[in-house]
């Protein structure tokens, strides 16, 4: 076997599951989401030859995921049917109170789609905002607003949920 063909593998196995939450969580489809992570991959595959590292191939799969997501949620022009095959994601289930992280989800889902990948870069992916800005290439600025803006929205509308 070439050893392109490991390094693929192994990072294959060893990300797969990131690459598919992230997309999962800003489409809120899971067979977008899947469509997106193959995508990924496949061009992982093509630019296997520039990876220099670990943590350069973690940072462009970040970056790659986020930026093919958006596009594909946009293309798509819909907002999902449903957010309960985000539920199945690998930790879900040990959440305090499911129904509530349910909830929040189904409330995620329906930001914008840059601010729904700020916010799910920053607490799935717990990355600071100078990382989500390299990731998403725009300036730490926009980056904290689309947070401020993005948390802002789901405190109201868990107020409003919750009453």
């Amino acid at each position: 076997m070439n050893p392109s063909w490991r390094t693929l593998e192994a990072l294959l196995d060893k990300h797969q599951a990131m690459v598919f939450s992230i997309a999962l969580r800003i489409t809120g489809n899971r067979e977008l989401a899947e469509e997106v992570a193959q995508d990924v991959f496949l061009e992982l595959h093509r630019r296997l030859e520039s990876v220099q590292s670990e943590e350069h191939a973690l940072f462009w799969l970040r970056k790659v995921a986020a930026h093919r997501t958006i596009d594909a949620a946009r293309r798509t022009a819909r907002m999902p049917e449903t957010v309960a095959d985000v539920a199945d994601l690998p930790g879900e289930g040990n959440q305090a109170d499911p129904l509530l992280a349910q909830r929040l989800q189904q409330l995620v889902a329906e930001l914008p789609e840059k601010m729904k990948a700020v916010i799910v870069l920053r607490y799935q992916e717990d990355l600071m905002p100078e990382e989500i800005s390299q990731t998403l290439s725009m300036p730490v600025a926009t980056v904290k607003s689309n947070l401020q803006r993005g948390l802002e929205i789901l405190r109201r509308k868990t107020e409003r949920v919750l009453r």
